[in-house]
């Protein structure tokens, strides 16, 4: 399977038997947020993507954060023109416009893979 088919992995499962779906997302490094503002982990999605998980993978930390591609829409801060856009500020400092949203990185913690994969994969 082609990668330019929206789908980076196959992942099994020998737990319950099942194969998932995963595309992968990477950012090389932390950068201002909007070119010019606080500092920002921050990747771009299609919404019509076909694959199951989103992992988010931030290259300078090693840290990987694991999405079901609904939870990675759901907690988008931005959507627009079939692509959504998820961020997470590493700055704590920022204050976010609106309170119902995560932006900070720490509040994305639950979904780092090391939590969030025995749930996705049953283990």
């Amino acid at each position: 399977m082609s990668t330019d088919t929206g789908i980076d992995l196959v992942a099994y499962s020998p737990k319950d038997g099942d194969a998932r779906t995963i595309q992968v997302k990477t950012n090389k490094r932390v950068k201002p947020g909007g070119g010019t503002g606080k500092s920002a982990l921050d990747w771009w999605l299609h919404d019509d993507s076909p694959a199951e998980l989103v992992a988010f993978f931030d290259l300078a930390s090693e840290r990987v954060w694991l999405m079901t591609h609904s939870e990675a829409e759901e907690n988008a801060q931005q959507n627009s023109a079939g692509r959504f856009h998820l961020y997470m500020y590493t700055d704590p400092t920022v204050r976010p416009k609106k309170k119902d949203r995560l932006v900070h990185q720490w509040e994305f913690e639950r979904f780092l893979l090391e939590h969030h994969v025995h749930a996705t994969f049953r283990i």
